[in-house]
């Protein structure tokens, strides 16, 4: 009896190792500390770094220096928490956001907490940067080839698509690390082009800093949107312990030693990227900046061409560091609890069908960009201000009213003022720009 106990649970165990090997997150556990910094990039500096002088143009120049570098330094602190947390209970690692929220909150409510937030950032960011691929390829074939004929933005967002339908099937994280260190690369490339061309351009003679609003309520709906966007431009905390779970470990050196070093690097690129590009183009152009920076500078053009081209392959590394996690729940869920077997046929079908999905989004709303500012208050505020700090007053429990108490309340305050205000903002900026929508423009 003992001995058919005994191989039924080794039976299990192995079993359970199988599907561990295969999933994406689980599969290999041999990356460098770089790699961390190169997928934190990729994650953190989206396209979203482009928008950001028109963020500052509704903040104005002390609240928006203000709130850029509060951001970047509560999101490095939250960060620096998550990682601490990957492996705090011995001999086990929380290899993804919810199985840290399951520790915390308990199995069914840290499900409930932590998926469906983690899945409308993941998701929305994917169909986000559908549309951003697709706008940037239109861009430079309008830039270089000024007499052709007019080609509809949805086809330029199939076209990126088509992209993804090949690299979706790269199996796991390391597998897409040369996808990643490109798009790291990349948007350090266009970050320094954005910021060096406004330098260049000078100082507009009739520059102007006063709120771009006239009116007192537009000024409020702006300022609360650009904050939402600001959120926005912060947000990779979605695939931090993804990340780190790619790292190997032992009980000499954790993992937390060299994902800690990656994060650090990376957090240097995100303030090279973010800081110069947002005060310098808000310095340069005042109140009459774009929502994208590379639209207020058009000369020269092979250099703005150059800079979309950058963006494309920016945004395809990003695409794909979002979908590895939406990749891993959904296989999760299909090999252990709709009992399929783990099999190439599985992920095919499965991969494939997420990038149409996102694809077939992305072409009936192209105005995407406008529910960036309504998602980002919405669901990356919570993920990445302050549901890491809940997670360690839960877990850590510090003394009441001690350093880390007082941090860890004091990001939660900022980031549920940011969950309640910005989609304000962002819904009225929908409602406003409403009028003139099309579906399948």
């Amino acid at each position: 009896m003992r001995h058919s106990e005994l191989s039924e649970s080794e039976a299990a165990a192995a079993k359970q190792k199988n599907i561990d090997d295969w999933l994406p997150i689980t599969s290999s556990r041999d990356a460098k500390w770089w790699y961390s910094a190169f997928h934190n990039v990729t994650a953190m500096v989206g396209a979203g770094v482009l928008s950001l002088p028109y963020a500052m143009s509704n903040l104005g120049w002390g609240p928006g220096v203000t709130i850029m570098i509060m951001s970047w330094v509560i999101t490095l602190y939250t960060l620096w928490q998550m990682v601490e947390m990957h492996e705090m209970v011995p001999g086990k690692r929380f290899d993804r956001y919810h199985e840290l929220g399951q520790h915390a909150f308990g199995e069914k409510l840290g499900l409930w907490i932590v998926v469906p937030q983690q899945l409308v950032v993941e998701v929305g960011v994917d169909i986000v940067y559908m549309v951003t691929g697709g706008k940037s390829l239109k861009k430079v074939h309008d830039l270089l080839c000024k007499d052709c004929k007019d080609i509809r933005l949805t086809f330029w967002i199939m076209i990126f698509a088509s992209i993804h339908f090949v690299l979706a099937h790269l199996p796991n994280f390391n597998s897409i690390s040369g996808v990643s260190l490109a798009a790291a690369v990349m948007s350090l490339t266009y970050s320094t082009v954005a910021w060096t061309a406004s330098v260049h351009k000078g100082v507009q003679p009739d520059v102007d800093y006063s709120y771009r609003a006239s009116t007192e309520t537009g000024k409020v709906f702006n300022f609360l949107n650009a904050l939402g966007d600001v959120a926005f431009a912060y947000a990779g905390h979605n695939v931090v312990l993804e990340i780190q779970a790619t790292i190997p470990s032992t009980p000499e050196t954790p993992s937390k030693i060299p994902m800690w070093r990656g994060v650090v690097v990376a957090y240097i690129v995100v303030a090279i990227c973010y800081l110069p590009v947002a005060f310098i183009g808000y310095w340069m152009f005042g109140n009459a900046v774009d929502d994208n920076i590379l639209i207020t500078l058009e000369k020269p053009t092979w250099l703005i061409a150059a800079a979309n081209l950058f963006v494309v392959i920016h945004v395809i590394g990003s695409y794909q560091i979002y979908a590895m996690p939406v990749f891993d729940m959904l296989e999760t869920f299909l090999v252990k609890k709709m009992g399929f077997n783990p099999s190439f046929k599985l992920r095919f079908i499965t991969r494939t069908l997420y990038v149409a999905f996102t694809m077939f989004i992305g072409i009936c709303i192209p105005f995407f960009g406008g529910l960036l500012g309504f998602f980002g208050g919405f669901a990356f505020a919570p993920t990445t201000y302050y549901l890491p700090c809940i997670m360690w007053l839960a877990i850590k429990k510090p003394k009441r009213f001690g350093l880390s108490w007082t941090v860890n309340w004091f990001c939660i305050i900022v980031g549920v003022l940011l969950t309640i205000i910005s989609p304000i903002g962002g819904l009225r900026t929908i409602i406003v720009s409403a009028k003139n929508y099309t579906f399948f423009s």
